[in-house]
């Protein structure tokens, strides 16, 4: 008699794996594009900004963050690390940096050629290096320092980034959007001269338009996720995620994908499944972003039943907006780029928390999805990411009684996170949380 199959520690979601194709398909593209002397780009994560832009002039992108998440995966990443580590760059850099980087040497030495163990078909050598101000300083010189493997031109697509208390002063929401539809104008002449043929604005639209769609459906599939028990865990997320924040593919497809997510989900909360076949036990939020190298470890939680209910706020969709009205296609992806980074704003000047664009966002996030505890994961390459989360954790626990467990990691470097030492703490924490609910319903606060 054959064994029970194992009981798997999260229900995943069908609807996923279509999802996380769609990325994968991204690298096959490029490859096929760059074996037929089309050009493609390396871009950097820009929410929404310069993609469009770069899509609808027939350019095909690929991701080196993602890849880095890739590489991780894979257990590629290693070399790559060492290769940038022994050209001199600095270990404590950001992780997806330093597989870019040690993937573009390894590139090199094969005079442009994608290196034979590359997962995933690997990136082909670029025509631009799309590169982003937004939110990570190490953005500035890492596409900069390809300069030394790569003979491709760099741009900067700048965002500014105000204060809580900046953005309310009047006319200043105004001048930043007319400062990024200025730059995006720039862009597109520096395209065209690039590609040589005219941007196609119809064209733009349309994929503006579809993106815009495709974020509703995502964010609509999130919001299923406030249900007790919740019906979708992080890894999901994490798998479907670089679907919308690296338009892998066609927009209006993947809008529908979300959709037929969306439609799983519902079943889910209609019928009162959870995405643990065990008990849901402790909601938590995971902040930072995951140790790609060791998702197994949210396995483990799971068996525990830790629930994870929601993640970075980063890695969302923007809040709903109305842009129907703003006829230039380059202002309203101003506008909504803008509106992802300052969503949270005026919530945040109301409360009197001014670090807002990272900080503040979890104290409504918390609330809203009833969390037990929160899952900072500290990466130790990445000070953009962590450099708040003292802030946050203090935050939650002055405003909500609601406890964090610092776990220390990496995006992509295996050495740095221990997840044994890290499972141990959470065993511990299991405690913390039971104390925090005793304690919010002493205080009267909604769970």
């Amino acid at each position: 008699m054959a064994k029970e199959e194992k009981r798997r520690a999260i229900s995943r979601l069908k609807s996923m794996y279509p999802l996380r194709a769609q990325v994968d398909g991204t690298y096959e593209r490029a490859v096929e594009a760059s074996k037929a002397e089309k050009p493609t780009a390396w871009s950097m994560v820009n929410w929404w900004m310069g993609d469009p832009i770069v899509k609808a002039m027939g350019v095909d992108l690929v991701y080196p963050e993602d890849y880095g998440s890739v590489c991780a995966a894979f257990g590629a990443a290693p070399a790559y690390l060492e290769r940038s580590d022994s050209d001199g760059f600095p270990t404590h850099m950001c992780g997806y940096a330093r597989n870019c980087l040690g993937y573009a040497a390894k590139m090199k030495d094969l005079g442009g050629k994608i290196p034979p163990e590359a997962p995933m078909g690997g990136m082909p050598k670029p025509a631009l290096l799309m590169s982003s101000g937004m939110v990570c300083d190490a953005r500035y010189k890492w596409f900069q320092s390809l300069g030394r493997y790569l003979d491709a031109p760099v741009w900067m697509l700048e965002v500014p980034h105000p204060g809580v208390k900046e953005f309310m002063r009047e006319g200043a929401q105004e001048r930043d959007i007319k400062f990024m539809a200025e730059e995006l104008r720039e862009f597109v002449n520096f395209l065209e001269r690039l590609v040589g043929k005219k941007m196609d604005w119809d064209r733009l639209e349309e994929i503006i338009d579809d993106t815009i769609e495709m974020n509703r459906a995502w964010r609509e599939v999130n919001e299923l996720r406030k249900a007790k028990p919740c019906p979708m865990h992080s890894r999901d997320f994490w798998s479907s995620m670089p679907a919308s924040l690296y338009m892998a593919g066609n927009q209006k497809e993947t809008a529908e994908l979300y959709w037929k997510m969306h439609d799983e989900v519902k079943n889910r909360v209609d019928n009162h499944i959870g995405a643990l076949p065990v008990e849901e036990k402790y909601r938590l939020t995971f902040i930072c972003l995951p140790p790609w190298h060791s998702l197994g470890f949210f396995d483990k939680l799971a068996e525990r039943g830790w629930n994870f209910v929601y993640e970075s706020w980063g890695y969302h969709p923007p809040m709903p907006m109305d842009l129907s009205k703003v006829s230039d296609p380059l202002e309203r992806i101003a506008r909504y780029t803008y509106g992802w980074l300052t969503g949270y704003y005026e919530g945040a000047f109301k409360a009197k928390e001014w670090w807002g664009y990272l900080a503040y966002p979890y104290l409504e996030l918390v609330k809203d999805y009833h969390c037990d505890g929160v899952l900072m994961h500290t990466i130790l390459t990445c000070r953009t990411t962590t450099n708040h989360l003292m802030y946050v954790r203090d935050m939650l626990m002055r405003r909500l009684k609601v406890p964090s467990l610092v776990v220390e990691g990496d995006i992509v470097d295996l050495s740095l996170f221990d997840p044994v030492d890290a499972l141990r703490k959470a065993e511990a924490f299991e405690e913390t949380m039971e104390h925090y609910r005793k304690v919010r319903r002493e205080e009267g606060l909604e769970w």
